[in-house]
């Protein structure tokens, strides 16, 4: 769900996010990391409560919420976590207490209802703020011996403050791929989701390459070969802390003998047939999109 920024440039500190909005024009995202203090004055906040973000709505138009400390002052919350700077406004993250009253120009949406109603890279923003506050809410005590966990210099990480442990916010890989023939794409359909086919897709075993995992998720969910791997793009998505890595390969050869149950249909599509295709924050998606364009490519070509 996460949206590209056109450029990523490497500062001092790490890289920052750089995009041309088509909202909010030219905008520039740079991390920072703790014991970086939070800083006075006026401040973008990307409060949390009950697992979803806090904005200001006003005539349906959502926008972030800002101001000093002042702001969520008379809210129960948690510490904030200064988290980095758009175009030089500091950025601050926080849990407001599940309980509390909100002002009643202020909605909670979901990162998945927030998609395309804000610019990009403040929808980028708050999807690594969310996973930022989510991780300190359950890693407040080491989970080998229960002691409190404190912050480690320089990162996200925290660790104990008694033995050994440490542990850092958790990003769980897992591959998508779209496989052709050429003319064709094979998706598969679950259970539960209706008229909508997706792509072959799964998480990455310890141990594994990125390339092995493509092969190993295609066999089990189709019983087919793959080859001519070409890796695409990848995709953050926070529901909870997955990162997407998306390929393209080409059918090698095999029958549809999957061996676990994970899909009640599999088939190929042409271009003229395809069926409800997953929605356009996803990285399958994007994936379609690009294969229709070669396709019209190819077909302009002849």
């Amino acid at each position: 769900m996460y949206r590209k920024p056109q450029v990523m440039q490497q500062c001092d500190k790490g890289y920052t996010m750089e995009n041309t909005d088509s909202v909010g024009g030219y905008k520039r995202f740079e991390r920072v990391y703790p014991p970086a203090a939070i800083p006075e004055g006026s401040v973008l906040w990307f409060p949390q409560q009950n697992n979803k973000l806090l904005v200001h709505v006003h005539d349906d138009k959502i926008s972030l919420l800002e101001g000093d400390a002042l702001l969520i002052a008379s809210l129960p919350h948690q510490s904030p976590l200064y988290i980095g700077r758009l175009n030089g406004q500091p950025c601050l993250a926080t849990i407001i207490d599940p309980d509390a009253s909100l002002p009643e120009d202020w909605k909670a949406i979901g990162l998945r209802e927030l998609y395309r109603r804000t610019t990009d890279i403040e929808y980028n923003i708050a999807s690594y703020a969310a996973q930022l506050i989510n991780w300190h809410r359950i890693s407040r005590y080491c989970p080998v011996c229960s002691a409190p966990m404190e912050p480690v210099p320089g990162g996200w990480g925290r660790r104990c403050t008694r033995g050994d442990y440490s542990g850092y916010p958790p990003v769980i890989p897992a591959i998508i791929v779209l496989i052709h023939d050429g003319d064709r794409i094979l998706m598969g359909h679950k259970p539960g989701w209706g008229d909508r086919y997706g792509l072959i897709a799964g998480f990455v075993e310890p141990g594994e390459m990125l390339e092995e995992c493509v092969e190993r998720e295609v066999k089990e969910e189709t019983g087919i070969a793959v080859t001519d791997l070409v890796y695409v793009t990848s995709q953050p998505w926070p529901f909870p802390s997955q990162l997407m890595i998306g390929y393209m390969a080409r059918y090698k050869e095999g029958t549809f003998q999957p061996t676990d149950d994970e899909l009640d249909d599999i088939r190929w599509f042409t271009r003229d047939n395809l069926p409800e295709l997953p929605p356009p924050s996803s990285l399958a998606y994007e994936l379609i999109t690009l294969w229709l364009k070669q396709q019209s490519v190819k077909e302009d070509a002849k």
